[in-house]
């Protein structure tokens, strides 16, 4: 399974979700994580700790990718029309992240207009970096009247991301009172997705 990740906006939990989600199908099957963002956010968290699978350059996935049955790609903000119809052709599955802030909820038509412009019936909508006393449902009700595909659970926004991040882990990993809580939710969308 192919699996692109992607946002028109930078800093909305991208690679977080990305780290996460390859974790997790890491236990069912061996799992590459494609760093194509510009930031190589994702190479640096594998560089600080040790991961349950393989991270690499985008440049480099050629060489590894025929040895993976699943493939996460973590992608660059803001993908031009033309990356956006690559990894329609490409991935199984498109997971397009938002957060419930209006800046980051202003620039998702236009990316849901350039995906339907292609004809893609692969990509979903995930809100991310809820805030755990929120159950985001303003936010959720403006991507709805979109008209597009969302999972039905958000992903919250914990501390114990930054901690996973620092220490190059996963969340569920980590010394916090509320990492099993930020890992469920990447569980729940993972199970969306199965």
């Amino acid at each position: 399974m192919i699996i692109g990740i992607a946002s028109h906006k930078g800093g909305v939990g991208k690679t977080t979700t990305a780290i996460h989600l390859a974790a997790i199908l890491s236990r069912r099957a061996p799992c590459l994580m494609i760093d194509a963002d510009v930031n190589r956010s994702g190479l640096a968290w594998s560089r600080r700790g040790e991961l349950p699978f393989k991270v690499v350059d985008e440049k480099a996935a050629v060489r590894y990718t025929k040895d993976f049955e699943h493939i996460i790609i973590d992608t660059a903000a803001h993908p031009s029309k033309g990356d956006l119809e690559a990894m329609v052709e490409g991935c199984d599955h498109l997971i397009i992240i938002t957060e419930p802030e209006v800046m980051s909820l202003d620039v998702l038509p236009g990316m849901l207009d350039d995906l339907a412009a292609l004809g893609s019936e692969k990509h979903r909508v995930l809100l991310a970096q809820v805030s755990p006393l929120s159950n985001a449902i303003e936010a959720r009700a403006a991507i709805e009247q979109l008209n597009v595909k969302t999972f039905t659970r958000h992903i919250r926004s914990y501390a114990a991301y930054k901690l996973a991040a620092l220490r190059g882990t996963t969340v569920n990993l980590v010394p916090d009172p509320y990492a099993e809580t930020a890992w469920s939710d990447y569980l729940a969308i993972a199970k969306e997705i199965l």
